[in-house]
């Protein structure tokens, strides 16, 4: 059964309906699933606590949902088909049997270790299959999973474990990008000599490179699943039991385990897939993400496979071993639906149209964006070259908080419009706040976006730390979530997405935490202190600006910048490393002591007509230094 809206005033029904009595909407979405008990009651909330509960009392597993419910029917169709990252190697396809099969094996490998309902599992390995197959199989044994991205430092890894307390890793030896070979088990190894609690680690067989190997804790992957059964039987879950944590970038230095639950979390996912996507059986679905993130999680692995779609996983880069590799696997799969992120869309248009010369793209019905909102030049370069002009672009806003999408068009039915997120889908209830805290009503406004109600996919809690999640998300406006970003309801009611609001930067749709970068900056032994900044990025859509006070002893500056960016790479991982690094005598402080960022934002974009007041400041002429010695 599917809850698939066909039309525009179809749209306009639903959202009505789902606005007047969103209980009655929510049960009647979650009553096409497999639970093992009905729920007693559909919700029970306040945003104070915060304290939200869907489906109380109802019994299920979410793997029951994608694996046993479609053994039968859809058995022998594919559910994952994996591209490996040289075009040359064989491609890999799981059906849904297959994908039982497999996800069953490894679930008995789990439980032999000593895995148990609630333990938790880390999963740090790269894009293939058994990556997806680790998910479900913790799911079905009731072990909450937190993958982190296969390209995050040993330090983030063992951050991650440590907060959670991981009791198993899911690795791999290592993993191809592009043309690199990357070591994954070795990060493994250094992140666990400031662990704990890891008893046991997995290790999938991908590049065959050397590893070391520690008795007693590390197994293969192939070996430990050798000779296993092949059926499993589900654990039963609480529709309220956690089933994942995914840490998220924060605006103060440690990271923020957002904790999703078993039956809100899979009502939303497949409710939001198919919807947004316009998902009809027997498509073929794509979405580039990596399953580190939350789209990877909702959109490659949970959403898809409830659905019962093919979802395509892919391994490589866009642009290896050519700029066109993307538009080679649409051909190759005949992909209908494609998602991917603005960055992926701004690099590809740098390469011109020549590398999509040599591909049709005729199977393409629906183009997506995720990870920040997408600019007008690179909406109509896509919607132009890879659409043909004639996909609908859905532009999704939504967050790792949120669980699944919030605000898109619904492809086809929302009429669209370059750079806007456009309509809240059902059960989302949208608020704009000014500064006071009141909610701004009618068309042509700007504020804060907020959301006033409750949706089954939405965060819990952030592990360990319930008041973390009450300051972050639920205090700035009383009885609402607040998203963190800014927001322009247009003259038609259309939401566009301005961007954060709060110190974080939105590096090539990647949350990045401005205090976890300046720790990771200020570890440098001759680092005094740091101050960092988002700035425009051609392609990343925000780039790291640091300004950095040093104590330089005889040091060249070109030494010291790329030692600093060596450090922030081996904290954290690649993917924060500063692009710009000015060093400055000092920063625009109060008299307070607080670092007056707009001042460093509008010096790292280029804008310095008009600095504001600066009269607030202990030393304004330090201003006019970092001004002079601003880097292009």
């Amino acid at each position: 059964m599917s809850d698939r809206i066909h039309t525009l005033s179809g749209y306009f029904h639903e959202y009505q309906k789902s606005v007047a009595d969103p209980e009655n909407f929510w049960a009647r979405v979650a009553d096409s699933f497999h639970w093992k008990k009905r729920w007693d009651k559909v919700l029970d909330w306040n945003f104070e606590g915060p304290d939200v509960k869907w489906f109380l009392n109802g019994k299920l597993n979410i793997t029951e949902n994608i694996l046993e419910r479609h053994l039968y029917t859809i058995g022998d169709k594919p559910a994952i088909i994996w591209e490996p990252n040289e075009p040359g190697e064989d491609s890999r396809t799981l059906t849904y049997r297959q994908l039982y099969e497999e996800v069953c094996r490894f679930s008995n490998v789990l439980q032999e270790k000593g895995v148990q309902k609630g333990d938790k599992v880390i999963i740090y390995m790269p894009m293939v299959p058994e990556a997806a197959v680790a998910m479900l199989a913790c799911a079905r044994v009731g072990a909450i999973h937190s993958v982190v991205f296969a390209g995050f430092s040993s330090n983030a890894l063992a951050d991650r474990i440590n907060d959670c307390e991981a009791k198993v890793v899911l690795t791999a030896d290592g993993n191809f990008r592009g043309n690199k070979k990357i070591p994954v088990k070795a990060v493994v190894d250094e992140a666990l000599e400031n662990t704990s609690t890891v008893s046991t680690v997995i290790i999938y067989q991908r590049t065959g490179q050397e590893v070391s190997m520690k008795a007693g804790r590390d197994f293969w992957w192939h070996e430990a699943i050798e000779g296993k059964d092949a059926h499993q039987e589900a654990v039963e879950m609480d529709s309220e039991d956690m089933l994942f944590i995914l840490y998220t970038s924060g605006s103060t230095g440690k990271p923020k385990g957002v904790v999703h639950t078993c039956g809100g979390y899979m009502v939303y996912s497949k409710y939001t897939f198919e919807n947004v996507f316009q998902y009809s059986p027997g498509d073929v679905y794509w979405c580039t993400a990596d399953i580190g993130w939350i789209t990877g999680h909702s959109y490659i692995v949970y959403g898809p496979l409830l659905a019962g779609a093919t979802s395509i996983m892919f391994e490589g880069v866009p642009t290896y071993p050519h700029a066109g590799r993307f538009w080679e696997i649409v051909d190759k799969y005949k992909v209908n639906q494609f998602y991917t992120a603005p960055t992926a869309i701004r690099a590809l248009q740098a390469h011109g149209t020549e590398p999509i010369e040599p591909f049709k793209l005729d199977s393409l019905k629906v183009l997506g964006s995720v990870g920040e909102p997408i600019n007008e030049e690179a909406w109509h370069w896509y919607h132009t070259h890879i659409g043909k002009t004639k996909c609908p672009i859905v532009d999704t806003w939504w967050q790792t908080e949120t669980g699944g999408i919030m605000v898109s068009p619904l492809a086809g039915i929302t009429p669209t419009k370059p750079a806007y997120a456009t309509l809240p889908l059902p059960g989302i209830q949208l608020a704009i706040m000014d500064t006071e805290g009141k909610e701004m009503t009618g068309n042509s406004v700007e504020g804060n976006l907020c959301v006033k109600f409750p949706w089954p996919g939405m965060i819990r809690t952030t592990y360990g730390d319930h008041d973390r999640c009450k300051q972050t998300y639920f205090s700035a406006y009383k009885g609402m979530y607040f998203t963190g970003d800014g927001v322009k309801r247009d003259h038609d009611g259309y939401y566009r997405i301005l961007g954060r609001v709060d110190d974080v930067i939105n590096v090539s749709g990647h949350r990045m935490g401005t205090a976890e970068v300046e720790n990771a900056i200020n570890e440098h032994p001759l680092v005094v202190e740091s101050a960092v900044v988002g700035y425009p990025h051609q392609v990343k859509g925000q780039g790291i600006y640091a300004y950095v006070i040093c104590d330089m002893k005889n040091r060249s500056e070109q030494s010291l910048t790329n030692e600093i960016k060596d450090t922030v790479t081996k904290i954290i991982g690649p993917i924060a490393k500063p692009d710009k690094i000015q060093i400055v005598p000092g920063l625009p402080k109060t008299r307070s002591g607080k670092i007056m960022r707009r001042i460093l934002r509008k010096v790292a974009e280029g804008n310095m007509d008009n600095m504001g007041d600066t009269s607030t400041l202990l030393d304004p002429d330090v201003v006019d230094k970092i001004i002079e010695g601003r880097i292009e």
